[in-house]
């Protein structure tokens, strides 16, 4: 008799969906979400829960996967994280051993909650994700935890996966559609550029407790890190000295 592994493995080799029938499942796993959950009860909703994203997870996992997923993990723990600090990746799935419990394993599914409130706030300009225009938050969760779970299941047959190879890319497409393996959500330097004409390198001026001060953009997260000359700072390769302030986006303003 073929182990939950063995038939998650025959299942992902082979599994094939049609347009159509994608556009039906997703349709139910959407209505469910807006059945069941208090936080997500229109497609662009403003507030999210981990419990979200795992009902997201079983919701897939019942209607792509037959349950398999559930079945392979087993005792091993899945847990769910929405995180407010990643601002590159739309969703990041992690393995984790340990060296005391061989064949022991726990995983962890999490959602980069700042690209998704950020995008989708125009009608009228569409996000790609994965390769798949999406109208809505909802639309580009669900491409996010596609994408995820593609992960996920390459780790629970081969206890490794990474996106950029041909395999991945081959079951995220026959599966759910995808046509790239990258997001396009929008990040925080798309809207420090679109918004405030500022990016990596620009000059800028801030006022911080009564004092003006300028400087050159050296990163964009969710804050802007600028470095200021100042002679008690840290030296630099190009001979500077300087310090370094952590700025929201909204305090800053462009020196030509």
């Amino acid at each position: 008799m073929k182990s939950s592994r063995q038939k998650l493995e025959q299942l992902v080799r082979n599994r094939s969906t049609t347009t159509i029938e994608r556009q039906q499942l997703n349709q139910l796993i959407a209505d469910n979400i807006f059945a069941a959950s208090p936080y997500v009860t229109k497609p662009n909703f403003e507030r999210l829960h981990a419990a979200d994203i795992q009902l997201l997870y079983e919701l897939y996992d019942e209607n792509y996967f037959g349950g398999l997923l559930g079945s392979t993990l087993n005792s091993n723990l899945l847990s769910f994280r929405l995180s407010k600090r990643m601002t590159r990746a739309g969703g990041k799935t992690t393995r984790w051993t340990d060296r005391s419990k061989p064949g022991a394993a726990s995983y962890e599914i999490a959602v980069a909650t700042t690209l998704l409130y950020q995008s989708f706030q125009e009608p009228e300009r569409p996000v790609t994700v994965t390769g798949i225009e999406c109208v809505s938050r909802l639309e580009g969760l669900m491409r996010v935890m596609e994408h995820e779970l593609v992960h996920l299941a390459e780790l629970l047959i081969w206890s490794g996966s990474s996106c950029s190879v041909s395999r991945f890319q081959h079951i995220a497409r026959r599966v759910f559609g995808h046509t790239h393996h990258q997001h396009e959500l929008l990040t925080p330097s798309d809207v420090a550029d679109r918004e405030y004409g500022i990016r990596t390198g620009s000059r800028v001026r801030f006022d911080i407790q009564g004092q003006s001060h300028e400087g050159i953009v050296k990163r964009i997260t969710k804050r802007a890190t600028v470095l200021v000359i100042d002679p008690r700072g840290q030296a630099y390769s190009d001979g500077h000295k300087y310090v370094k302030f952590y700025v929201p986006l909204r305090m800053l303003e462009a020196v030509e």
